[in-house]
Protein backbone atom coordinates (compact mmCIF):
# COMPACT_ATOMS: atom_id res chain seq x y z
CA UNK A 1 0.00 0.00 0.00
CA UNK A 2 1.17 3.77 -0.31
CA UNK A 3 1.82 5.68 2.52
CA UNK A 4 1.69 2.59 4.93
CA UNK A 5 0.28 3.84 8.60
CA UNK A 6 -0.01 1.44 11.71
CA UNK A 7 -3.46 2.12 13.43
CA UNK A 8 -4.52 0.47 16.98
CA UNK A 9 -8.56 0.31 16.82
CA UNK A 10 -9.79 -1.10 20.44
CA UNK A 11 -13.09 -2.39 20.10
CA UNK A 12 -13.94 -1.83 23.84
CA UNK A 13 -16.49 0.99 24.41
CA UNK A 14 -13.98 2.59 26.95
CA UNK A 15 -11.61 2.83 24.54
CA UNK A 16 -13.00 5.08 21.94
CA UNK A 17 -13.59 8.96 21.92
CA UNK A 18 -16.85 10.27 22.50
CA UNK A 19 -17.06 12.16 18.86
CA UNK A 20 -16.50 8.57 17.33
CA UNK A 21 -17.72 5.66 19.11
CA UNK A 22 -16.93 2.10 18.06
CA UNK A 23 -19.14 0.22 20.90
CA UNK A 24 -17.80 -3.73 19.76
CA UNK A 25 -18.06 -5.07 23.10
CA UNK A 26 -16.06 -8.22 21.76
CA UNK A 27 -12.50 -7.36 23.86
CA UNK A 28 -11.14 -8.03 20.66
CA UNK A 29 -8.01 -5.80 19.45
CA UNK A 30 -6.17 -5.52 16.13
CA UNK A 31 -3.47 -3.95 15.03
CA UNK A 32 -3.90 -3.05 11.53
CA UNK A 33 -1.22 -1.80 8.66
CA UNK A 34 -3.73 0.37 6.49
CA UNK A 35 -3.41 3.08 3.42
CA UNK A 36 -3.93 6.43 4.57
CA UNK A 37 -6.06 6.34 1.26
CA UNK A 38 -9.69 6.53 1.32
CA UNK A 39 -10.74 2.36 1.37
CA UNK A 40 -14.20 2.26 -0.04
CA UNK A 41 -16.33 -1.66 -0.13
CA UNK A 42 -15.31 -3.09 -2.99
CA UNK A 43 -18.29 -4.90 -5.22
CA UNK A 44 -17.76 -8.64 -6.46
CA UNK A 45 -19.18 -10.54 -9.32
CA UNK A 46 -20.48 -13.92 -7.73
CA UNK A 47 -21.81 -15.65 -11.03
CA UNK A 48 -19.22 -17.99 -11.25
CA UNK A 49 -20.38 -19.60 -7.77
CA UNK A 50 -24.03 -18.28 -7.45
CA UNK A 51 -26.92 -20.48 -6.00
CA UNK A 52 -27.83 -23.36 -8.28
CA UNK A 53 -24.55 -24.05 -9.98
CA UNK A 54 -22.58 -27.09 -9.57
CA UNK A 55 -19.14 -28.01 -11.29
CA UNK A 56 -17.34 -25.08 -10.67
CA UNK A 57 -13.51 -25.05 -11.38
CA UNK A 58 -10.98 -25.18 -9.12
CA UNK A 59 -9.47 -21.85 -10.87
CA UNK A 60 -12.86 -19.85 -10.53
CA UNK A 61 -13.39 -20.88 -6.69
CA UNK A 62 -9.66 -19.88 -6.29
CA UNK A 63 -9.94 -16.61 -7.59
CA UNK A 64 -12.81 -15.87 -6.39
CA UNK A 65 -11.54 -16.98 -2.62
CA UNK A 66 -8.67 -14.82 -3.08
CA UNK A 67 -11.09 -12.09 -3.87
CA UNK A 68 -12.73 -12.68 -1.02
CA UNK A 69 -10.19 -13.02 1.14
CA UNK A 70 -8.68 -9.54 0.11
CA UNK A 71 -11.94 -7.75 0.78
CA UNK A 72 -12.75 -9.23 4.51
CA UNK A 73 -8.90 -8.92 5.52
CA UNK A 74 -9.06 -5.36 4.06
CA UNK A 75 -12.05 -3.57 4.55
CA UNK A 76 -14.18 -6.34 6.94
CA UNK A 77 -17.30 -5.59 4.15
CA UNK A 78 -18.01 -6.78 0.57
CA UNK A 79 -21.15 -6.53 -1.87
CA UNK A 80 -21.85 -9.54 -3.83
CA UNK A 81 -23.70 -9.02 -7.32
CA UNK A 82 -25.08 -12.04 -9.29
CA UNK A 83 -25.38 -14.44 -5.87
CA UNK A 84 -28.66 -15.96 -7.48
CA UNK A 85 -30.86 -14.17 -4.57
CA UNK A 86 -32.62 -11.60 -7.09
CA UNK A 87 -33.70 -7.81 -5.99
CA UNK A 88 -37.33 -9.48 -6.69
CA UNK A 89 -37.08 -11.81 -3.40
CA UNK A 90 -35.72 -9.11 -1.30
CA UNK A 91 -38.90 -6.93 -2.17
CA UNK A 92 -41.18 -9.71 -1.29
CA UNK A 93 -39.82 -9.86 1.69
CA UNK A 94 -39.66 -6.55 2.99
CA UNK A 95 -42.97 -5.76 1.74
CA UNK A 96 -44.63 -9.05 3.79
CA UNK A 97 -42.69 -7.73 6.66
CA UNK A 98 -43.53 -4.34 6.74
CA UNK A 99 -47.35 -5.40 6.86
CA UNK A 100 -46.61 -6.90 10.28
CA UNK A 101 -44.23 -3.93 11.81
CA UNK A 102 -47.79 -1.60 10.57
CA UNK A 103 -50.00 -3.50 12.79
CA UNK A 104 -51.07 -2.04 15.82
CA UNK A 105 -49.09 -2.78 19.05
CA UNK A 106 -51.39 -5.24 20.27
CA UNK A 107 -51.65 -7.24 17.43
CA UNK A 108 -47.55 -7.74 17.58
CA UNK A 109 -47.46 -8.15 21.25
CA UNK A 110 -47.94 -11.78 21.61
CA UNK A 111 -45.11 -12.31 18.89
CA UNK A 112 -42.19 -10.70 21.26
CA UNK A 113 -38.92 -11.85 21.53
CA UNK A 114 -38.51 -14.29 24.60
CA UNK A 115 -42.03 -15.37 24.02
CA UNK A 116 -41.05 -18.47 22.24
CA UNK A 117 -39.75 -21.44 23.41
CA UNK A 118 -37.19 -22.52 20.28
CA UNK A 119 -35.11 -19.96 21.06
CA UNK A 120 -34.39 -17.04 23.45
CA UNK A 121 -33.81 -15.04 20.95
CA UNK A 122 -37.05 -15.59 18.06
CA UNK A 123 -39.79 -13.20 17.65
CA UNK A 124 -40.47 -8.87 17.78
CA UNK A 125 -38.72 -6.33 18.91
CA UNK A 126 -40.12 -3.25 19.15
CA UNK A 127 -38.62 0.08 18.92
CA UNK A 128 -36.08 1.43 21.63
CA UNK A 129 -35.82 -1.86 22.89
CA UNK A 130 -31.91 -2.56 21.33
CA UNK A 131 -29.17 -0.41 22.44
CA UNK A 132 -26.41 -1.63 20.01
CA UNK A 133 -24.22 0.90 21.60
CA UNK A 134 -25.24 0.63 24.77
CA UNK A 135 -23.81 4.52 25.69
CA UNK A 136 -26.85 5.52 23.47
CA UNK A 137 -30.65 5.87 24.03
CA UNK A 138 -32.23 3.03 22.62
CA UNK A 139 -31.92 2.32 18.92
CA UNK A 140 -35.33 3.34 17.05
CA UNK A 141 -35.93 0.28 14.66
CA UNK A 142 -37.83 -2.66 15.24
CA UNK A 143 -37.71 -6.28 14.33
CA UNK A 144 -38.62 -9.54 13.82
CA UNK A 145 -36.22 -12.25 14.51
CA UNK A 146 -36.56 -15.80 12.90
CA UNK A 147 -34.45 -18.55 14.45
CA UNK A 148 -36.19 -21.61 13.97
CA UNK A 149 -38.23 -22.47 11.18
CA UNK A 150 -40.12 -25.04 13.41
CA UNK A 151 -43.84 -25.38 12.32
CA UNK A 152 -45.27 -25.66 15.89
CA UNK A 153 -43.66 -21.94 16.41
CA UNK A 154 -46.65 -19.10 16.80
CA UNK A 155 -46.36 -17.33 13.54
CA UNK A 156 -48.19 -14.32 12.73
CA UNK A 157 -50.64 -14.30 10.49
CA UNK A 158 -53.98 -11.93 11.23
CA UNK A 159 -52.82 -9.07 8.07
CA UNK A 160 -49.78 -11.06 6.88
CA UNK A 161 -50.95 -14.70 6.17
CA UNK A 162 -47.77 -15.10 3.57
CA UNK A 163 -45.30 -14.07 6.79
CA UNK A 164 -44.32 -17.45 7.55
CA UNK A 165 -43.99 -18.92 4.11
CA UNK A 166 -42.59 -15.74 2.52
CA UNK A 167 -39.54 -15.70 5.39
CA UNK A 168 -38.98 -19.37 5.49
CA UNK A 169 -38.20 -19.84 2.08
CA UNK A 170 -35.34 -16.45 2.07
CA UNK A 171 -34.22 -18.05 5.14
CA UNK A 172 -33.06 -21.22 3.46
CA UNK A 173 -32.13 -18.62 0.44
CA UNK A 174 -29.60 -16.77 2.37
CA UNK A 175 -28.88 -20.21 4.22
CA UNK A 176 -27.60 -21.85 1.31
CA UNK A 177 -25.78 -18.79 -0.11
CA UNK A 178 -23.82 -17.89 3.65
CA UNK A 179 -22.49 -21.74 3.17
CA UNK A 180 -21.00 -20.73 -0.33
CA UNK A 181 -19.16 -17.96 1.00
CA UNK A 182 -17.85 -20.12 4.25
CA UNK A 183 -16.46 -22.66 1.93
CA UNK A 184 -14.67 -20.01 0.07
CA UNK A 185 -13.39 -18.14 3.10
CA UNK A 186 -11.95 -21.53 4.13
CA UNK A 187 -10.22 -21.90 0.44
CA UNK A 188 -9.38 -18.44 1.10
CA UNK A 189 -6.80 -18.84 3.90
CA UNK A 190 -5.47 -22.58 2.75
CA UNK A 191 -7.71 -24.31 4.92
CA UNK A 192 -9.91 -27.38 4.02
CA UNK A 193 -13.15 -26.28 2.63
CA UNK A 194 -15.28 -27.66 5.02
CA UNK A 195 -13.44 -26.28 8.33
CA UNK A 196 -16.11 -23.45 8.91
CA UNK A 197 -19.05 -25.91 7.16
CA UNK A 198 -18.50 -28.41 9.81
CA UNK A 199 -19.76 -26.18 12.82
CA UNK A 200 -22.68 -24.62 10.75
CA UNK A 201 -24.57 -28.16 9.77
CA UNK A 202 -27.48 -26.95 12.21
CA UNK A 203 -28.96 -23.98 10.53
CA UNK A 204 -32.69 -23.59 10.88
CA UNK A 205 -32.84 -25.85 14.26
CA UNK A 206 -33.06 -25.16 17.70
CA UNK A 207 -29.64 -25.94 18.12
CA UNK A 208 -28.17 -23.17 15.56
CA UNK A 209 -28.38 -19.58 16.54
CA UNK A 210 -28.52 -18.10 13.07
CA UNK A 211 -31.29 -15.66 12.31
CA UNK A 212 -33.28 -14.09 9.84
CA UNK A 213 -33.71 -10.47 11.21
CA UNK A 214 -36.17 -8.38 9.21
CA UNK A 215 -35.55 -4.61 10.55
CA UNK A 216 -37.94 -1.46 10.04
CA UNK A 217 -36.78 1.71 10.90
CA UNK A 218 -40.37 3.83 11.53
CA UNK A 219 -40.44 7.69 10.18
CA UNK A 220 -38.23 9.68 12.52
CA UNK A 221 -38.69 13.59 13.23
CA UNK A 222 -34.43 14.11 13.87
CA UNK A 223 -35.07 17.50 15.59
CA UNK A 224 -37.46 16.07 18.79
CA UNK A 225 -35.05 12.59 19.36
CA UNK A 226 -33.38 11.95 22.69
CA UNK A 227 -29.84 13.29 22.66
CA UNK A 228 -27.32 11.21 20.93
CA UNK A 229 -30.06 8.88 19.57
CA UNK A 230 -29.94 6.77 16.04
CA UNK A 231 -31.60 4.60 14.26
CA UNK A 232 -28.97 2.06 14.67
CA UNK A 233 -26.37 2.37 17.54
CA UNK A 234 -22.44 1.54 16.33
CA UNK A 235 -21.61 -1.93 17.18
CA UNK A 236 -20.66 -5.11 15.28
CA UNK A 237 -21.76 -8.47 14.66
CA UNK A 238 -21.75 -11.38 17.26
CA UNK A 239 -21.28 -14.40 15.41
CA UNK A 240 -19.63 -15.70 12.01
CA UNK A 241 -20.94 -13.79 8.84
CA UNK A 242 -23.73 -11.80 8.04
CA UNK A 243 -25.37 -10.82 4.74
CA UNK A 244 -27.83 -7.75 4.46
CA UNK A 245 -30.40 -6.46 1.79
CA UNK A 246 -31.28 -3.19 2.22
CA UNK A 247 -33.85 -0.34 1.19
CA UNK A 248 -32.84 2.07 -1.11
CA UNK A 249 -32.95 4.60 1.63
CA UNK A 250 -29.17 5.86 3.49
CA UNK A 251 -28.49 5.85 6.40
CA UNK A 252 -25.93 2.72 6.97
CA UNK A 253 -22.40 3.87 7.36
CA UNK A 254 -19.12 1.52 8.45
CA UNK A 255 -16.34 1.77 10.01
CA UNK A 256 -13.01 2.00 8.03
CA UNK A 257 -9.75 0.62 8.69
CA UNK A 258 -8.96 4.33 8.51
CA UNK A 259 -10.91 4.49 11.71
CA UNK A 260 -13.40 6.29 9.17
CA UNK A 261 -17.33 6.45 8.92
CA UNK A 262 -18.20 5.62 5.24
CA UNK A 263 -21.20 5.34 3.56
CA UNK A 264 -22.57 1.79 2.83
CA UNK A 265 -25.53 2.38 0.33
CA UNK A 266 -27.85 -0.12 -1.10
CA UNK A 267 -26.99 -1.10 -4.33
CA UNK A 268 -29.98 -3.35 -6.07
CA UNK A 269 -29.55 -6.75 -7.21
CA UNK A 270 -26.17 -6.71 -4.25
CA UNK A 271 -26.01 -8.40 -0.99
CA UNK A 272 -23.74 -6.77 1.44
CA UNK A 273 -21.60 -9.45 3.50
CA UNK A 274 -19.24 -8.55 6.56
CA UNK A 275 -17.34 -10.20 8.50
CA UNK A 276 -18.47 -11.08 12.37
CA UNK A 277 -16.75 -11.13 15.42
CA UNK A 278 -16.69 -14.89 16.28
CA UNK A 279 -15.26 -15.27 12.76
CA UNK A 280 -12.30 -12.56 13.59
CA UNK A 281 -11.26 -14.59 16.77
CA UNK A 282 -11.46 -17.61 14.78
CA UNK A 283 -9.21 -16.63 12.00
CA UNK A 284 -6.98 -15.09 14.88
CA UNK A 285 -7.64 -11.49 13.37
CA UNK A 286 -7.07 -12.41 9.86
CA UNK A 287 -10.62 -12.22 8.83
CA UNK A 288 -11.65 -8.55 10.17
CA UNK A 289 -14.91 -7.73 12.14
CA UNK A 290 -15.71 -3.84 11.51
CA UNK A 291 -18.33 -1.53 12.95
CA UNK A 292 -21.04 -0.17 11.60
CA UNK A 293 -24.66 2.53 12.54
CA UNK A 294 -27.71 3.57 10.90
CA UNK A 295 -28.19 7.38 11.20
CA UNK A 296 -30.67 9.29 11.71
CA UNK A 297 -32.59 10.98 8.65
CA UNK A 298 -31.84 14.71 7.40
CA UNK A 299 -34.11 16.36 8.99
CA UNK A 300 -37.60 17.24 7.36
CA UNK A 301 -37.61 13.23 5.80
CA UNK A 302 -39.76 11.38 7.10
CA UNK A 303 -39.33 7.90 4.84
CA UNK A 304 -39.43 4.96 6.72
CA UNK A 305 -36.35 2.53 6.04
CA UNK A 306 -35.89 -1.16 5.90
CA UNK A 307 -33.45 -4.18 5.74
CA UNK A 308 -33.03 -7.74 6.08
CA UNK A 309 -30.26 -9.04 8.12
CA UNK A 310 -28.91 -12.82 8.24
CA UNK A 311 -26.61 -13.31 10.84
CA UNK A 312 -24.51 -16.69 10.94
CA UNK A 313 -23.74 -18.26 14.08
CA UNK A 314 -21.74 -21.67 14.41
CA UNK A 315 -23.64 -24.89 16.18
CA UNK A 316 -24.40 -24.04 19.81
CA UNK A 317 -22.01 -26.73 21.00
CA UNK A 318 -19.30 -25.58 18.63
CA UNK A 319 -16.44 -24.91 20.31
CA UNK A 320 -14.05 -22.06 18.87
CA UNK A 321 -10.47 -21.93 18.55
CA UNK A 322 -7.80 -20.64 16.81
CA UNK A 323 -7.61 -22.00 13.40
CA UNK A 324 -4.01 -21.49 12.61
CA UNK A 325 -3.65 -23.44 15.59
CA UNK A 326 -2.17 -20.17 17.47
CA UNK A 327 -3.54 -19.11 21.07
CA UNK A 328 -4.44 -15.80 20.31
CA UNK A 329 -7.51 -16.07 21.60
CA UNK A 330 -8.63 -18.84 23.88
CA UNK A 331 -11.64 -21.48 22.37
CA UNK A 332 -14.83 -20.10 23.78
CA UNK A 333 -18.40 -22.44 23.61
CA UNK A 334 -20.31 -20.67 20.35
CA UNK A 335 -23.79 -20.08 22.19
CA UNK A 336 -22.40 -18.94 25.90
CA UNK A 337 -20.53 -16.00 23.62
CA UNK A 338 -23.64 -15.64 22.15
CA UNK A 339 -25.16 -15.11 25.29
CA UNK A 340 -22.51 -12.78 26.61
CA UNK A 341 -23.15 -10.31 23.73
CA UNK A 342 -27.33 -10.32 24.11
CA UNK A 343 -26.50 -9.06 27.62
CA UNK A 344 -24.30 -6.19 26.65
CA UNK A 345 -27.36 -5.29 23.64
CA UNK A 346 -30.66 -6.32 25.97
CA UNK A 347 -29.50 -5.88 29.83
CA UNK A 348 -28.90 -9.74 31.46
CA UNK A 349 -32.00 -10.00 32.85
CA UNK A 350 -33.87 -9.24 28.92
CA UNK A 351 -30.93 -11.33 27.41
CA UNK A 352 -31.92 -14.78 29.12
CA UNK A 353 -35.77 -14.68 28.66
Amino acid sequence: FPCIAQYELWTSLDQRSEDNPSTLSSGLKTSFVVSRERMEIPVLDFSVYELGKGNVSVANLEKLSQELRKAFTEVGFVYLKNTGINQEEVEKVMHVSKKFFCLPGDMKKPFGRGSFSCNVNHGWVSVETESLNPRRPGDLKEAYNITSLSGDNNWPSEGVEDFRDVHVSFFLRCKDLSLRVLRLMALGLDLEPEVFLNTHKHIGSAVNATTLRSLYYPPVNSTCVKENQLRCGEHSDYGSITLLFQSPESGLQVLNRAGEYVSAPSIPGTVLINIADMMQRWTSDVYVSAAHRVLLPPAGDSSTRQSLAFFVHPDDEAMISCCDGSDKYPPINSFDYLLSRFNDTYGKKQALV
